[in-house]
């Protein structure tokens, strides 16, 4: 349930805490107190559509939080199924700020979240009913969703989906078997092409690699060869010149003769000597070096013509030989699909008609599990909606066969008949808004056990409805928020009398600016409210005589 919302700069809110009890909450205020403000924000932080409209004017961002107790476990499961942390004592913190630009930061149990996942977790927490916010009731092609929730045995319903979604599956397979001949012919055409195409080349892998290691010595080895030979010239000397070697080793020689001489001579000598060996071993390196680069100049075009030809094929079929491999064995498998595909085909459609055949025998028990529940859902909201001053009116379960889908082939619709003698009519047709917030409240009432929708949450459900009847709503609130958690904005002293905690919701003006406070009011400020309420203008002892009276009635409840 909710437990604690948390409002800062959304319109004419500053900043306000609200503390909900688990039973029934009643908002209450004059008209444009900011009552819907409330709802508003309890809705953006709910993932609904927001706009930078929201923020208070002047303010930088406006802030909303929710922080709910003992979420139940397909919210708990939803936060697995998102990546989302899930606290140890089953309690969860939403919270979302909107900027004045219009951007939304938001949050569950302090992960960073997105609006999507704030409203796939949200319609799993709260429903919100408003006065205009009836698609449910006023859409057939939910209908069936009502009675689906009464269920005792939901494995009528998961046996059902299972075997139509594997009905889907094949048909999905049939389908692409049974494309047009002219389709089989252009893509085996291709397939062929293709397979050809990759198997004459012989890809192999790592293959690439090589050529292009080869490419780059080729390509350096005229500049490398260019090099190794004048410094050949340059030791060994040619008809003109006399290199290095002969020069050092004339040196050497004539070094050698006076050794004698003195010591240093001598090491000079020994010097030259050494430089003599190592020049040779230079010129025996650079000799081998030359041998080594040695090459076909063939050879260069040929490795070009290879790398070129595996470039342009892993434009088409993969970046690396790995993918064009894949993409081969990919194409061959395409292709003996198409040649087997008559033999497939007629495997398929005995798949398919045995498929369909125990789709069709789980639907005609989904249906009748189904008429079995509606006609006690029909007694059920009857005998509501007379306690809610609807006495006359006629509720049925409409229901008519159409064809297969995901939630069976029944096609229901709610119809009513408000005077006696007409006959019933589809919900939208004839239904005002009071009777549709009624007959929703009815509803409610009825699943409420078997919803897991931990907090309701009703918009003016009181309007266009007569005090008589305001009470019987009250009533049947204070019901409903024995098994779930209500809150509802009313401008009825009948309802609000009846609530656990009620809030009063108040517009002050300071400084030409205008705020909105929320405040939990105690026996005196509900007496207070009430006989507003009942009065108007004008409290008079008489009003709050009233108002007492009416809220001392509710204790013995």
């Amino acid at each position: 349930m909710l437990r604690t919302l948390n409002i800062e700069n959304i319109a004419v809110i500053e900043k306000a805490q609200i503390e909900f009890n688990s039973g029934l909450n009643v908002l209450t205020g004059e008209t444009g107190a900011g009552k819907s403000i409330v709802v508003d924000s309890i809705n953006a932080i709910l993932g609904e559509r927001t706009s930078r409209e929201l923020v208070r004017n002047g303010a930088d961002y406006a802030f909303v939080s929710a922080f709910f107790e003992d979420i139940p476990n397909n919210v708990v499961n939803k936060l697995n199924e998102l990546g989302l942390k899930n606290e140890d004592d089953n309690s969860l913190l939403l919270t979302r700020k909107i900027t004045s630009a219009g951007k939304s930061v938001c949050k569950v149990n302090g992960c960073s979240a997105t609006v999507s996942m704030l409203k796939e977790i949200g319609h799993q927490l709260v429903n919100i009913h408003g006065q205009h916010d009836s698609q449910a009731l006023l859409n057939p092609d939910m209908h069936y969703s009502f009675i689906d929730m009464l269920f005792d045995n939901q494995s009528f319903i998961l046996d059902y989906k299972n075997s139509f979604h594997k009905l889907l599956t094949v048909r999905r397979k049939l389908k692409a078997l049974t494309s047009d001949e002219e389709d089989k012919d252009r893509n085996l055409e291709i397939l062929n092409y293709q397979i050809k195409e990759l198997e004459d080349v012989e890809i192999v892998i790592g293959e690439k690699d090589e050529l292009l290691k080869k490419k780059s010595i080729i390509e350096n080895s005229e500049s490398l060869l260019r090099v190794l030979n004048n410094s050949l010239n340059a030791l060994s000397g040619d008809d003109e010149f006399s290199g290095a070697s002969l020069l050092i080793s004339s040196s050497e020689n004539e070094f050698s003769s006076l050794q004698n001489v003195s010591d240093s001579i001598k090491v000079i000598s020994s010097k030259l000597s050494n430089i003599s060996e190592e020049i040779e071993e230079v010129k025996d390196l650079i000799t081998s070096e030359i041998s080594a680069l040695d090459f076909d100049e063939n050879e260069r075009e040929n490795v070009e013509e290879r790398l070129d030809l595996l470039f342009k094929l892993g434009m088409k079929y993969g970046e690396t030989e790995e993918e064009m491999i894949s993409f081969l064995d990919d194409a061959k498998k395409k292709r003996d699909s198409i040649l087997y595909n008559d033999e497939e085909l007629e495997k398929l459609n005995a798949e398919y008609d045995e498929c369909y055949e125990e789709v069709v025998e789980l639907a005609s028990k989904l249906s009748d599990y189904r008429k079995e529940i509606a006609k006690q859902f029909e007694k059920s909201v009857k005998e509501q909606l007379v306690f809610l001053d609807m006495p006359k009116i006629e509720f049925i379960v409409d229901f008519q066969k159409g064809n297969l889908a995901s939630n069976g082939f029944d096609k229901i619709e709610f119809l009513i008949s408000t005077n006696p003698g007409e006959p019933p009519k589809p919900l939208s047709k004839i239904a005002s808004g009071g009777e549709l917030s009624r007959i929703m409240l009815a509803i409610k009432n009825i699943i409420a056990h078997n919803d897991t929708i931990g907090t309701l949450i009703f918009d003016e459900i009181d309007t266009g409805v007569s005090g008589r009847a305001s009470r019987k709503i009250g009533l049947k609130l204070k019901s409903l928020s024995k098994d779930t958690q209500v809150i509802t904005v009313t401008h009825s002293a009948q309802i609000a009398s009846v609530a656990d905690v009620q809030f009063l919701i108040q517009k002050d003006f300071e400084n030409n600016k205008a705020y909105t406070k929320v405040t939990p009011l105690d026996f005196e400020g509900r007496k207070m409210e009430l006989a507003r309420i009942m009065g108007g203008l004008e409290i008079t002892d008489s009003l709050l005589q009233s108002a007492e009276e009416l809220l001392l009635s509710q204790e013995d409840m």
